[in-house]
C-alpha cells in the first residue's frame, strides 16, 4: 500500500467517525422526540414521572433501533441476534441512567420535563459509546 494512502487513513477514519456521530445524533433526536412526546403524554395522563420515563424511553428505543440499523451504522448484513440483544442491554443501561436521574431530580422538586432534559446528555453519551465501540464496531 502506498505511503500516501496509509498516511490518509487517520484523517479519513476521523471524518467517517464524525459522520457516524452526526448520523447517530440525528437518529437520537428523532428517537428523543418520540420518547419525549410519549413521556409528556404519559405524565399528562397522571403516571408517575419514573414510569412515564420508562414508557417514553421504550417507545423511542424501537424507533432508534430501526434508524440505527438502516441509517447510522449501515450494516452490510442483517443484524445478528447478539446485536439485537446487546442493543436492548445498552438501552436498559440508558434507561437506568435516565430513570435514576429523572426520579432523583424530580424528588428534589425539579419539574419532570426539566429532569428528563437533564438526563438526556448522560444517557446519550453512555449509550453511543456502547453501541459504536461495542455492538456495531466495524
Amino acid at each position: 500500500m502506498p505511503y500516501w494512502v496509509r498516511s490518509m487513513a487517520g484523517p479519513v477514519n476521523a471524518i467517517l467517525g464524525r459522520f457516524t456521530f452526526t448520523r447517530y445524533l440525528l437518529a437520537s433526536i428523532c428517537a428523543l422526540s418520540a420518547d419525549f412526546a410519549l413521556f409528556m403524554a404519559l405524565t399528562h395522563l397522571g403516571l408517575p414521572p419514573v414510569i412515564a420515563a420508562v414508557g417514553g424511553y421504550s417507545g423511542g428505543l424501537v424507533l432508534h433501533w430501526l434508524i440505527s440499523v438502516h441509517f447510522v451504522f449501515g450494516l452490510q448484513e442483517p443484524p445478528s441476534h447478539a446485536q439485537r440483544v446487546a442493543f436492548i442491554v445498552s438501552a436498559l443501561i440508558g434507561m437506568a441512567i435516565t430513570t435514576t436521574l429523572v426520579g432523583g431530580l424530580s424528588s428534589l422538586g425539579l419539574p419532570p420535563a426539566a429532569a428528563k432534559l437533564m438526563a438526556v446528555p448522560a444517557s446519550f453519551l453512555a449509550v453511543y459509546a456502547i453501541r459504536k465501540y461495542g455492538i456495531f464496531r466495524a
